[in-house]
């Protein structure tokens, strides 16, 4: 059994020692740990910082492309490393090293396919209220799409098997935190948390540097998620809004159309009608979104499998 711990990066030669040099070695339940870095663009001496601290597999992107790409490409390069079970965690040192082998522990005993490790955010000193907030209502929003009962769904620290690894997608390029559980709950995938600790802070947040910067960017996460994991629900809701608001300024103007002499209000028959065709329309985008989703899913399936069939005849699993 192999066990990888993938850490993304972004400029983080200032911290990244201090991370690997907590990360074990030795892992209960596996024959080897190794480590791997994936270095998204950065201009410092990250890349040089993990070499120097032992890391031999490190993927390094010429530009930065975010930290949603460097997880995904983390994980492919880990199942070709030949990884039974993933490990995610930050290079800033955020989450404690030492629960790694409780993260993994559910996947060992074949009682879960991820593992999300859950802050105690409302006792974190350096999170602010508002990004306390937003982040159980990330989590709330992600319980209600994807069917789980994750408590800290943003939390970066995970656990996952090698077939859950394979079969996870991010469209969205700020963050893969949400997305992943969704797809996971989806997708039919036991998931399951555990309480974890968490380190001093070590500098600032790069996801959250401004507060009305990543409320904006909260606020986006979320509405892409419903209208990409929940689109006829999405769009019919919208729809439904627009047709009956519509609706009731039409009975207003006939209202008043046959209680008077006929005269006047046309503003308001004009106003429904404009809101019942818009609210029909969305009602037909909502069909056509669902169809698009049923697409994807066949597509992300093909996927799956054919990565599966190559690791079948030797092309992952090999380190060249």
């Amino acid at each position: 059994m192999k066990l990888i711990i993938q850490i993304p990066c972004y400029n983080e030669e200032k911290t990244l020692a201090i991370a690997l040099k907590e990360l074990p070695k030795n892992v209960k339940g596996f024959d080897e740990v190794q480590w791997l870095i994936i270095n998204d663009g950065s201009v410092d001496d990250t890349a040089k910082v993990a070499k120097k601290c032992g890391v031999k597999h490190i993927i390094n992107f010429t530009k930065n492309q975010g930290l949603a790409r460097a997880f995904i490409a983390g994980l492919n390069e880990c199942v070709r490393l030949g990884a039974d079970v993933i490990v995610n965690t930050d290079a800033d040192n955020q989450y404690s090293a030492k629960d790694i082998p409780r993260l993994v522990k559910p996947i060992l005993d074949k009682k879960a396919d991820i593992v999300i490790g859950a802050r105690p955010i409302s006792n974190i000193r350096h999170f602010s209220i508002m990004k306390k907030i937003l982040q159980k209502l990330g989590s709330w929003v992600v319980r209600r799409a994807s069917n789980t009962d994750i408590p800290d769904a943003p939390s970066g620290f995970r656990a996952m098997s090698r077939d859950a690894a394979m079969q996870l997608n991010v469209f969205n390029e700020y963050t893969y935190t949400l997305e992943t559980i969704i797809q996971a709950g989806q997708k039919g995938m036991a998931i399951t948390s555990i309480d974890i600790s968490v380190n001093e802070d070590l500098r600032p947040s790069r996801l959250v540097k401004s507060i009305p910067g990543y409320i904006k960017k909260s606020v986006g996460t979320i509405v892409r998620i419903f209208a990409v994991y929940k689109p006829f629900r999405f769009f019919i809701s919208i729809g439904a809004v627009l047709f009956l608001a519509g609706f009731a300024i039409g009975l207003r103007f006939l209202y008043f159309y046959f209680t008077s002499d006929g005269t006047g209000h046309i503003q308001s028959l004009i106003l429904a009608g404009l809101l019942m065709g818009i609210g029909f329309q969305t009602g037909l985008i909502a069909f056509m979104a669902y169809l698009l989703a049923v697409n994807r899913r066949l597509l992300e399936d093909i996927k799956t499998l054919s990565m599966k069939e190559r690791n079948a005849h030797g092309s992952y699993g090999k380190d060249n």
